[in-house]
């Protein structure tokens, strides 16, 4: 078998959110999408990124010394990054021993991802866990996420994948036979809202949702993060779990992901601006409120991953 190779930006072990049991979670780099209140903005772009943590910075200077494209600069008493100039070599992070500089983004194949699986094993068979793809969005990399999932399920590791949706139906068919657990996102029902908010029309995603609640061999879990202002209203709540409640199938149960700001200051540390500065989570209440609505519907609703 080719060894395929992929970029990750993190291997997460002992996640207890992302499926059942206890699980490594392995983080692929880039999304389609563009998503406003995207809390992994690090996983957006399919290409390694630098991030800087002005707050750990000790000001010894090295990177200065070794950048060889004098990326890096001091203005105002602070370093300043150009990323013109950066080449992402890398050799900033290196020589960071304070560590306020890290790069998002590696390239691994099959074999390496496989072995850190496999230190985990123990942990999955005591749990009832296994192994999640996240990002980004995995299916991107249906062929990397194919190999690897296919050596998980020979040694009886369960796969799940986080997905917002947006892929061709090609790319989700070389993966599925070897997924047990798929957590789709719905994020708006109107087109050109979602577009809107996250760059993109939802109608691919909603037909491939469609599409997936067919198979009868995978078990699919819907998300719906619930964004004050954006997307919580009656009409689209009502026409989120209508469109759902429509499909049945092999839908397990619907979760409702409440707005929060902890990748707020990943922005800052990548040069970006945080679009939805000020919003407020939404209350106890108003999650209690929509989660009653939608079991009005006969389905699952649960509160948080």
């Amino acid at each position: 078998m080719k060894n395929i190779e992929a970029i990750v930006f993190d291997i997460q072990k002992f996640s207890v959110h992302d499926g059942p049991g206890i699980r490594t979670l392995i983080f692929m780099k880039g999304c389609p999408l563009t998503c406003i209140w995207c809390s992994n903005p690090e996983s957006q772009s399919t290409t390694p990124e630098l991030t800087y943590m002005g707050d750990k910075c000790i000001r010894c200077n090295k990177c200065l010394e070794v950048c060889p494209n004098h990326a890096i600069s001091v203005e105002e008493n602070r370093l300043v990054h150009n990323k013109d100039l950066c080449q992402l070599c890398g050799k900033c992070v290196e020589v960071c021993y304070a560590g306020a500089r890290k790069m998002f983004g590696m390239v691994v194949d099959v074999d390496y991802v496989i072995k850190e699986i496999e230190k985990d094993i123990l942990f999955y068979r005591n749990s009832g866990g296994g192994v999640t793809f996240g990002g980004g969005e995995p299916v991107l990399w249906p062929d990397f996420i194919s190999a690897v999932s296919a050596e998980c399920h020979n040694e009886d590791i369960p796969v799940a994948i986080e997905t917002c949706g947006f892929a061709s139906w090609r790319s989700f068919e070389k993966i599925l036979d070897n997924i047990d657990l798929v957590m789709f996102d719905i994020k708006h029902m109107e087109p050109q809202v979602h577009k809107e908010l996250c760059g993109r029309s939802n109608q691919l995603i909603l037909k491939n949702l469609k599409r997936l609640s067919q198979r009868n061999d995978i078990e699919v879990v819907v998300r719906v993060p619930i964004i004050p202002g954006l997307n919580d209203s009656k009409d689209n709540i009502s026409n989120t779990i209508g469109f759902v409640a429509s499909l049945r199938g092999n839908i397990k149960r619907v979760e409702l992901l409440p707005y929060h700001k902890f990748g707020e200051s990943k922005y800052d540390r990548l040069g970006r601006k945080y679009p939805l500065k000020g919003l407020k989570i939404p209350s106890d209440e108003h999650m209690q409120n929509i989660k009653r609505t939608m079991e009005g519907y006969g389905l699952n609703i649960q509160i948080g991953g």
